[in-house]
């Protein structure tokens, strides 16, 4: 409510203002920046930032049905009924739900449509991974060697011919499989829109490039694969603004030489990913730029402070004493980083009752001042096996689906992470509202 008295106050004072100038209200905000009354230029800014964080509040959410099938699964206990009691249609979006690629659990990863989906289950912050084509500009792809997984290149004959492994059939006789790369900097710009986005998979079996596109896992679904829309990293940008949504951009590790092309260094493309917020007038507060590269966060930090305030390490290093000790944390800290994003398992151990608690590695970090994001849920499919990689650590507290709450529940109270990424925000969402947390 105080937002909206706020915008009222400001269109009340544009429209005198305007009007002292000679210029109608709607002229005003209609006109360009050459014909509005000096001293109103900040004011109108103010006035669309405003509205765009209405925008945000107050867009609808929809949970689906999956939130309280998990909830019904869970094994009986205070955090099950304190769920089940939450008003599953009082959900607001938010920042503590990130769209880790979209929503890829049902929609294919990187796309608009899976954009969209993040965005309507309520994910205050979605991800677009960020590579680079042959022509330099950037796009969004969760590897810059995935397009023979994640579209429909291999069927395509001119852009299959220049991937660096065109497909080759596998030979079922002496069971050698499916041969084929292909990348980003394979292919122009113009080239990469062509493609079609599908669900992340292959079938290493096949022995032509339409049976390659198979092998979708049988807990995923290619229901809602018939549209994918790939996009480019501004693209992302625009369509983010417009669904009320903030922004984590990854920037991929290249899998090419760097400098590509002899001059296009891995500091020209981080520059280059951060420059694109900046020509879109995005404000810095609102984006998390990531890299699993300590140089690149570091790069930001001190070339680009705006954005390194908020920029995220993740780590993928292996759990050892070096990289989970609190001196190695107060370095990262000293160094200006804020943010550490791990793999959920490594802020996470159990007790000798088998239940779930933070780790070192996360009691360090939070101890040396450093911001935890947690990456993934709902990533592992079904959880009756202990949870694959992601639960490692935990694999004997995992049991069935609901248990994903659990490790939510443990990673919001107990380690303290400000955000997690999830294939399917609804569950985050749903979460976050129950608890009060923003």
């Amino acid at each position: 409510m105080k937002l909206r008295t706020l915008v009222a106050t400001l269109l009340c004072c544009s429209a005198m203002l305007a009007g002292s100038a000679g210029v109608s209200a709607q002229g005003w905000f209609d006109s360009k920046e050459d014909k509005v009354p000096p001293g109103l230029v900040k004011l109108r800014e103010k006035l669309k930032d405003l509205k765009q964080d209405i925008k945000q509040k107050h867009r609808s959410v929809e949970l689906g049905p999956r939130p309280l099938w998990l909830v019904a699964d869970m094994d009986e206990g205070p955090l099950k009924a304190e769920l089940q009691s939450c008003r599953a249609d009082r959900m607001k979006p938010t920042d503590f739900s990130i769209g880790h690629r979209g929503a890829p659990l049902q929609f294919p990863e990187h796309t608009r449509e899976s954009y969209i989906a993040a965005a309507q289950m309520g994910a205050g912050i979605v991800e677009c991974d960020v590579a680079f084509t042959s022509d330099r500009e950037l796009v969004c792809r969760h590897a810059q060697d995935d397009l023979h997984t994640t579209t429909n290149i291999v069927t395509v004959p001119e852009l299959n011919a220049k991937c660096t492994q065109p497909f080759v059939p596998a030979d079922p006789a002496s069971g050698t499989p499916a041969q084929v790369e292909c990348r980003t900097s394979d292919l122009t710009l113009a080239e990469f829109r062509s493609l079609k986005g599908k669900m992340d998979a292959f079938n290493p079996m096949a022995t032509t490039p339409e049976e390659y596109l198979g092998g979708t896992a049988d807990w995923r679904t290619d229901l809602y694969a018939s549209r994918g829309t790939l996009m480019t990293h501004r693209e992302s940008i625009e369509l983010f603004k417009a669904l009320g949504v903030k922004f984590t951009p990854e920037l991929k590790t290249p899998v090419v030489d760097m400098p590509w092309q002899g001059d296009y260094s891995q500091q020209d493309y981080a520059r280059q990913m951060i420059e694109d917020y900046v020509e879109a007038g995005v404000d810095p507060e609102d984006v998390w730029p990531q890299s699993f590269l300590l140089e690149d966060v570091l790069f930001w930090v001190n070339e680009m402070p705006g954005f390194g305030q908020q920029a995220v390490f993740l780590d993928q290093s292996p759990l050892a004493p070096e990289t989970s000790s609190l001196a190695f944390m107060e370095d990262l800290k000293a160094q200006g980083v804020n943010i550490l994003a791990p793999a959920l398992w490594k802020m996470l151990t159990l007790d000798a009752h088998q239940e779930i608690l933070p780790s070192d590695y996360a009691q360090n970090a939070r101890t040396a001042g450093l911001d935890l994001i947690a990456w993934t849920v709902e990533r592992s499919g079904p959880l009756a096996d202990g949870g694959g990689w992601y639960h490692q650590t935990i694999a004997d507290a995992i049991d069935n689906d609901g248990d994903v709450f659990n490790v939510i529940d443990v990673l919001a109270q107990d380690v303290g992470v400000i955000g997690i990424f999830s294939d399917w925000p609804a569950t985050t969402t749903f979460y976050a509202n129950c608890m009060g947390l923003k």
